[in-house]
């Protein structure tokens, strides 16, 4: 079902549109820590460890991939809110077409890749081989995650965001049954985890291709839209690569402060695991409202109503302000009795608490800049504005290697520990200057009734 965003006051649109993304973020948050619980408990602490000590690296290639799908749909985003049928169909043909070409490249350049990433990291030698083999098994199934997100994007961006919320929750479902058959039942370790996630994925994928085909006649592209056309491909790329360089130099800022978590061996990388799994859970708020301000900012730019953009964006703020709060009292709330479900009996959560507790305790004090990041980054991609929320990216990657390279050389984990909290508030201010610049651009730039994609 279509959801038209430039009508109605703007918060009520937004909320509604935002609590089932938060649903099904929190949905593939669970079945990912499905993933590390059972791991955790059926094969060890150690496996446990292995998987986690690949989060960075998949947050890397599976960021790059959501962020160029995402920045495809930018386009028909602004084309729906346009009421541009013709345009709409185009922009979904040449986004599958594109994304089929970049598959096959990210395919190739991360496998090739993994080994010596995961010895740049400093990735202790007896998790090492798990966590080879279980990177390596995501990235085998990269397809499957770049069309579920390439697809479930595209019904977000004409307002669907029920759709993809059914497709996730049956995805889950299968996740956590096939993790349970794969590593219990045919003791296939890590490997099943891997291979359960890559299968469940792929079927959403299917099921959001055959519901857009069945049921959405105004998005399913026609026989002659099926070819790359050169206008549409370098807008989509021109908002797709900025936004997956983003999420891929985000990610690499990431990865340095998991090479300095890592130096404290396996026990603080199977704490902290454990630990970003739970922050992981809470922040999905603030995800799903990016996601939201995105098909909110394009559907009404591409309508050319530049004050209710303003508008949603301070609803937005407002409330994701108060939810930063909430979830930063669940994090006190709720650590210790988490931390234990990803651990058997035979480990010793005493030793384990003080490393969760450390990062946890202080991300959580910084959560009302992070969510300012992911309203004011979305706002301005789907006003087709790719190079500023990429620069912001660039900030957060600064501030963590200045703060990891200090935490290595000291060696201290409460500072590794800080990276992420410096990196949040520097972008934060970086983005929040960009959204009043990108703003005043487009007011003294642009008609509000006849908007076009900016050209930076």
């Amino acid at each position: 079902m279509e959801k038209d965003m430039t009508k109605g006051s703007p918060l009520p649109v937004i909320l509604r549109f935002t609590l089932p993304l938060i649903i099904g973020n929190i949905f593939q948050q669970l079945y990912n820590m499905a993933d590390t619980i059972i791991v955790g408990r059926y094969v060890g602490a150690d496996a446990l460890a292995a998987v986690g000590s690949t989060g960075t690296i998949m947050f890397l290639v599976l960021g790059f991939a959501q962020g160029i799908t995402a920045g495809f749909t930018v386009l028909t985003s602004q084309r729906f809110g346009a009421k541009d049928t013709s345009g709409v169909k185009r922009s979904v043909a040449n986004g599958i077409l594109l994304a089929l070409l970049f598959t096959v490249v990210l395919t190739f350049f991360s496998m090739i890749s993994m080994r010596p990433l995961l010895h740049l990291m400093n990735t202790p030698e007896n998790i090492f081989q798990d966590a080879y083999t279980y990177i390596m098994i995501i990235c085998g199934g990269l397809i499957a995650t770049i069309f579920y997100n390439l697809l479930s994007s595209y019904l977000r961006a004409v307002g669907n965001s029920q759709t993809p919320l059914m497709f996730l929750i049956f995805s889950a479902v299968l996740n956590v049954l096939l993790d349970l058959l794969l590593i219990i039942r045919f003791k296939m370790g890590v490997a099943g985890a891997g291979y359960a996630t890559v299968f469940s994925q792929g079927i959403s994928a299917v099921l959001c291709l055959f519901y857009i085909y069945r049921s959405m006649p105004d998005m399913w592209p026609e026989k002659h839209h099926w070819k790359l056309h050169a206008a549409d491909s370098r807008h989509q790329l021109s908002m797709g690569i900025p936004m997956a360089l983003q999420f891929a130099i985000t990610a690499s800022g990431t990865m340095i402060m998991q090479a300095a978590i890592n130096l404290f061996g396996s026990e603080a990388v199977a704490a902290f695991t454990a630990a970003c799994k739970l922050q992981n859970l809470v922040t999905q708020g603030f995800s799903a409202m990016g996601q939201t301000m995105a098909t909110y900012s394009g559907q009404n730019f591409g309508k050319g109503d530049i004050p209710r953009i303003k508008k949603g964006v301070r609803a937005a703020l407002l409330t994701s302000v108060t939810y930063s709060i909430a979830a930063a009292a669940l994090v006190f709330l709720l650590l210790k009795p988490c931390l234990s479900l990803f651990f058997s009996g035979d480990v010793d959560m005493a030793a384990m608490m003080p490393w969760a507790k450390t990062y946890s305790y202080m991300c959580a004090l910084f959560y009302v800049p992070l969510c300012t990041i992911f309203i004011f980054r979305n706002a301005m991609q789907g006003c087709g504005y790719g190079f500023l929320p990429m620069m912001g990216g660039v900030s957060e990657l600064f501030a963590r290697l200045i703060v990891a390279v200090i935490a290595i050389k000291v060696i201290s984990y409460p500072l590794a520990c800080f990276c992420d909290p410096a990196a949040w508030v520097t972008a934060a201010v970086f983005t929040g200057v960009s959204y009043l610049f990108v703003m005043k651009d487009i007011d003294k730039k642009y008609d509000s009734k006849t908007p076009t994609a900016p050209i930076s």
